[in-house]
């Protein structure tokens, strides 16, 4: 099976051929629309929550997430999806504490917001280390999964050719559209996702002869959603503790996601559409997850896991659907490349160029943008070869982020719950954070002198971060009474949940966020129960 020829027909090359064209055609006319500098980093501050939705929902299930759902599910099994599951869960939380305060401060990046609530070192930290992510991991990432896959149609293509071309087809139209572009195409490609990802399910289920088939074969530990310590994949302390720190990090403050919500028409729409991804955040399970289990029965002896979701798809789907679901595949890697590029461009706009030239003109800072969106799309293309030599794409992505990634949480949550923390707290957090996660990625990592659940890694870090902002902001004082003011309107308070209620009381219950979000928590109580 690892010898599997990959093609196209010409009926599946029309259809690959007509996304690329109509995906194109719809970021170069988006970008005649694009005026200042609302528009091309925010999108005009008008999204609305179904776009929000499934922009959210498209920028995180990329190519790289994909083949690493299905691949891990293959490998570990099934427990590999409580990072969806409780990524539901963050939205809402977000939605519910942080996203009332982001839309009030009227910022344009989550650094932007650090600045406010500490000081500039915290922003020029948090931006540096969004970018590295942004660039390095995820533009990075994504760029090889899908490099991998056309690789696999095409192998006569170098991997470095495969790479630049979805570098070029994505940094195009999201310099021309800006923020608009991308919300808009990442609409169309999450539609394509979700329609290409149930067809392969659907088809792999038949395949193997349903669910009792499945039990039959697969043990059963592969197939539950909460494992015990000794886990490769996500032991349950694993679970509700570093799960919910690397969530944290890449729902509520990472630049590229939270973009679409800062993007809001209102508070409303925000909220709706972090509903929205929640509930979409709970599919993967049947069309991403459970394919990887299908096919230890379908292809028992794979040698590479990263293989399975191109496997299922060219080796169960006919002509013509194989089009459609692998333009689908390809909306995942755009999303995920536009997505990165735009947020990348933010930052380096608003919180570097932006400061230090406080008089330039609306259409000066678009252009930096779109000049920074080249060189970062350069950048990414060079250092994306180099991620094969991480193993498992999932692996990559989740060991990178345990260790960079906790200081920024407790930055974020010690900072809107406590009045009380201060610019000096923060700023010894923050090299608390990067010492620590520096010295241990190279003793476990890179030197392998002793063994820790990167998981049980991010746990550490962070609450080590978030003891030394509380010892500090209490050993050097309160925040001075000038600043007291600024604080209290960055920061979580009854007033601000008084509110919320009296605002959603205007409305029927069915429009009422808190009704919503408790449908979705309803929804992942009855799937644990099910898969427990």
């Amino acid at each position: 099976m690892n010898d599997f020829q990959f093609g196209l027909s010409a009926l599946d090359s029309i259809i690959v051929a007509a996304y690329l064209i109509g995906t194109m055609a719809l970021g170069l006319w988006l970008g005649r629309k694009t005026k200042g500098t609302d528009d091309f980093f925010l999108a005009g501050r008008s999204m609305i929550w179904p776009f929000i939705g499934l922009s959210l929902f498209a920028s995180n299930i990329s190519s790289q997430t994909l083949i690493g759902l299905s691949s891990d599910a293959y490998r570990t099994g099934i427990s590999v999806f409580a990072y969806e599951w409780m990524a539901a869960i963050i939205l809402l939380v977000f939605a519910m504490f942080f996203l009332p305060l982001l839309l009030r401060s009227r910022v344009y990046t989550m650094p932007e917001f650090l600045a406010k609530r500490y000081d500039g070192r915290a922003r020029v930290y948090l931006s540096a280390l969004t970018l590295f992510l942004n660039i390095v991991v995820d533009t990075a990432a994504a760029l090889y999964a899908g490099a991998l896959v056309l690789q696999m149609v095409f192998p006569g293509i170098p991997l470095w050719q495969s790479i630049a071309f979805l570098a070029l087809f994505a940094g195009i139209y999201t310099m021309a559209g800006g923020l608009a572009a991308v919300i808009y195409t990442d609409a169309i490609q999450a539609v394509l996702l979700l329609i290409g990802s149930t067809v392969i399910a659907v088809v792999a289920y038949n395949a193997i002869g349903g669910w009792d088939a499945l039990t039959a074969a697969v043990p059963q530990e592969k197939l539950s959603l909460v494992r015990p310590l000794g886990d490769d994949g996500v032991p349950w302390l694993g679970l509700i503790t570093g799960v919910p720190i690397l969530g944290f990090y890449y729902w509520a403050t990472n630049q590229t996601i939270v973009q679409r919500q800062l993007a809001a028409k209102s508070l409303a729409h925000g909220q709706w559409g972090a509903v929205f991804a929640g509930a979409l955040k709970l599919i993967p399970l049947f069309i991403m997850v459970l394919p990887g289990s299908f096919a230890i029965i379908l292809y028992p002896e794979l040698e590479d896991p990263n293989r399975v979701f191109p496997l299922l798809m060219f080796d169960l789907l006919p002509a013509g659907l194989l089009g459609l679901t692998l333009a689908g595949f390809i909306a995942a890697i755009m999303s995920a490349i536009d997505s990165a590029l735009n947020s990348a461009s933010t930052l380096v706009t608003m919180d570097f160029i932006k400061p230090n030239r406080p008089n330039m003109t609306d259409a000066g800072l678009v252009r930096a943008g779109r000049i920074t969106m080249i060189l970062f799309m350069v950048f990414a293309m060079v250092w994306a070869p180099q991620i094969g030599q991480f193993g498992s794409l999932f692996q990559y992505l989740q060991t990178m982020f345990s260790y960079l990634v906790p200081p920024v949480v407790a930055l974020f949550l010690v900072g809107v719950f406590w009045r009380g923390a201060n610019k000096k707290g923060a700023f010894a957090s923050i090299l608390v954070g990067f010492g620590l996660g520096s010295s241990l990625f190279v003793l476990i990592v890179i030197q392998g002198i002793f063994s820790l659940h990167f998981l049980y890694v991010a746990l550490a870090i962070f609450l080590a971060c978030a003891v030394t902002i509380i010892v500090v902001s209490l050993m050097t004082g309160c925040n001075a009474p000038h600043e007291a003011e600024r604080i209290e309107a960055l920061c979580w308070s009854p007033s601000v949940r008084d509110a919320q209620r009296a605002e959603a009381a205007t409305r029927p219950l069915w429009q009422r966020f808190t009704f919503q979000a408790s449908l979705v928590l309803l929804a992942i109580a009855a799937l644990l129960v099910a898969f427990w």
